[in-house]
C-alpha cells in the first residue's frame, strides 16, 4: 500500500516515531526510534502496513534492506512483528543474515521470543534466500563504533533505552542485569548509542 513517507519526525516514544507529512502524523513502529531525530529536515522512512482483525500498524525502517528483512522475517511461524522487530534492533541485519546462512542456532534464540524451534524455523524457511539483501546491507564502519572513553553517561538517555528495550521484549531481569554494565560505560551519550551496546551485551552474554 505504501513504500515509504517522506516527512518530518515530531515525535520520538520508545516504541515509535512520529512523521508528519501534510498535516497528518503517522505513528511509525520502528527497530529503533531513538536512531531518528526531531528537526525540521525532511526524512524519508520506508513503511510496511501489517493488519490484523483489531490493529492496521505502520512499521518503518531506514533502509529498504531493512525492511525488506523484516517482511521476511515475519513470513516464518513463530516469528511476529514485535520478535522481528527486536532482531532488527541490533542494527546488524547483516549479522542475522549470515546467522540464519550459516545456520547458528545459538546466535538467534538470544532474540526475545526466539526459541530453538523458531531459530530452526527461520533457517529453513530463509536459507539461501536473502543473497540479495545480503548484497546491500551495509556493515559498521569504523566512525559506527560507540566511543570508549569520554565524559559520564547519560542517566536520562539511559532510561530512554531501558524502555525501548522492554518495549521490544526483553525482560526487567534481562535489562537489571546489564544495567550497571551500561552505567559504567563512559561517552555513551545518546539513546540510541545505549541501546546498541545494551543490545551487543544482550546478544554476548544471554
Amino acid at each position: 500500500m505504501y513504500d515509504y513517507i517522506i516527512g518530518q519526525v515530531t515525535r520520538i516514544t520508545p516504541e515509535y516515531v512520529v512523521l508528519e507529512q501534510s498535516g497528518i502524523g503517522y505513528a511509525i513502529i520502528t527497530p529503533n526510534p531513538f536512531a531518528f531525530r526531531v528537526n525540521e529536515e525532511k526524512q524519508r522512512v520506508f513503511v510496511h502496513m501489517h493488519v490484523r482483525e483489531d490493529a492496521q500498524q505502520l512499521y518503518g525502517f531506514k533502509t529498504i534492506e531493512e525492511r525488506e528483512l523484516f517482511k521476511k522475517l515475519i513470513q516464518v511461524s513463530g516469528i511476529g512483528p514485535k520478535s522481528a522487530l527486536s532482531i532488527l534492533a541490533s542494527g546488524n541485519p547483516s549479522h542475522v543474515i549470515t546467522a540464519i546462512e550459516m545456520e547458528d542456532e545459538k546466535y538467534l534464540v538470544k532474540f526475545p521470543g526466539v526459541g530453538k524451534k523458531t531459530a530452526r524455523q527461520m533457517i529453513l524457511d530463509l536459507k539461501g534466500k536473502l543473497g540479495s539483501l545480503l548484497e546491500h546491507v551495509e556493515l559498521p564502519s569504523a566512525e559506527d563504533e560507540l566511543p570508549l572513553f569520554g565524559v559520564n553517561p547519560y542517566q536520562h538517555e539511559l532510561e530512554e533505552a531501558m524502555l525501548a528495550l522492554h518495549a521490544l521484549g526483553y525482560s526487567e531481569k534481562e535489562l537489571e542485569k546489564i544495567k550497571p554494565l551500561l552505567s559504567e560505560k563512559e561517552d555513551l551519550q545518546t539513546t540510541e548509542n545505549y541501546m546498541k551496546y545494551a543490545l551487543k551485551l544482550l546478544l554476548t552474554t544471554k
